[in-house]
């Protein structure tokens, strides 16, 4: 084998790891978006739930309180 041959196979090669890795990086990534869409999905719950309790225990505080004139 040339030397010509032997550098044409070795680029093969890394072209082959390369092309493995892309695919492998392109799975992670869209694991991980995945993760990010539901994380974006659980936080929106959690911060409408949150601003009902705020807006529920800001209405129950205004029932209590004594109008200013008292």
């Amino acid at each position: 084998m040339s030397n010509l041959e032997a550098r044409l196979v070795e680029l093969e090669i890394k072209v082959s790891y390369q092309e493995d890795l892309t695919q492998e990086l392109s799975k992670l990534v869209n694991t991980q978006q995945q993760a990010i869409e539901q994380f974006k999905n659980s936080f929106r719950i959690l911060n409408e739930k949150m601003h009902q309790l705020s807006t529920g225990l800001s209405l129950d505080n205004q029932k209590d309180e004594k109008p200013p004139h008292y």
